[in-house]
């Protein structure tokens, strides 16, 4: 059976509770073998490393603040980031990045946290996953500053421009497709047969966006057998080889 990687999964959410031994192992039915977690801020933590402590070797942590959950105590935030990181393995930092969709109020310091969590990245030499939604000119404007540092990771739930895309890949980044690759017009086709698969990791961000057919509903890690076989299907290419390839990504940024 071929093997594939979630590089971003919440599947420490409360819309797992009543089943998440249920959804794990139909993940691993379907071949999905890693689970990877961003975190959300301080608060969530504790539900991720239950997470990681409950399926070992299966679902693997980050540390970050998320820019959602960027608000006036930020620094405070960051600090208890830094701690965990201190005292506990984590494969990335992450979710980090810049949201200008949901709430623009506090722009300024998510630009700060996302700076202050790159360089923390940077430092202690691991990925970094970015959330851009509606920021790309603020992500690659802040990146600018760490250009030739080793800065690396994944530009989560990609939905840039070709040109984004190839920007994102020079910075060193990969990028994250998941079920948005399934909709109808979304234009990742075009940029997946630009780019290649050897620029891009699988992931779900289960519960959210859930690929078609189940477009609405809560998404889960074995749904990743879906979005890999539209990338087969895109790129002309076996789903094997794409799974194989795209995991091999993974291992090798990720340090699995």
């Amino acid at each position: 059976m071929m093997q594939l990687i979630d590089t971003h999964t919440h599947i420490y959410l409360p819309e797992f509770d009543d089943d998440r031994d249920d959804v794990v192992k139909k993940a691993l039915q379907n071949g999905v073998v890693k689970l990877l977690m961003p975190n959300i801020d301080s608060a969530s933590v504790f539900q991720m490393l239950s997470a990681e402590s409950r399926y070992p070797g299966i679902c693997h942590p980050m540390i970050g603040l998320h820019p959602t959950s960027v608000k006036g105590d930020y620094l405070s935030q960051l600090e208890k980031i830094e701690d965990y990181a201190k005292k506990h393995k984590f494969c990335a930092i992450g979710e980090i990045g810049i949201d200008m969709y949901w709430d623009k109020s506090h722009l300024k310091e998510q630009i700060i946290a996302f700076k202050k969590q790159v360089e923390f990245a940077v430092r202690k030499r691991m990925p970094a996953i970015i959330h851009a939604r509606e920021s790309f000119p603020e992500i690659f404007s802040a990146l600018e500053e760490f250009k030739g540092s080793g800065v690396k990771g994944v530009f989560h739930a990609f939905t840039g421009s070709v040109e984004d895309a190839e920007k994102a890949i020079m910075m060193g980044f990969k990028l994250g497709i998941g079920g948005i690759v399934t909709f109808k017009n979304s234009g990742l086709d075009r940029i997946i047969k630009e780019i290649g698969v050897k620029n891009i990791v699988l992931e779900t961000d289960s519960p959210y966006l859930a690929p078609s057919p189940f477009r609405g509903k809560r998404n889960e890690s074995s749904y990743l057998c879906i979005i890999n076989k539209k990338v087969a299907a895109i790129c002309e290419m076996d789903e094997e080889k794409v799974a194989e390839v795209t995991s091999s990504n993974a291992v090798e940024l990720f340090g699995l």
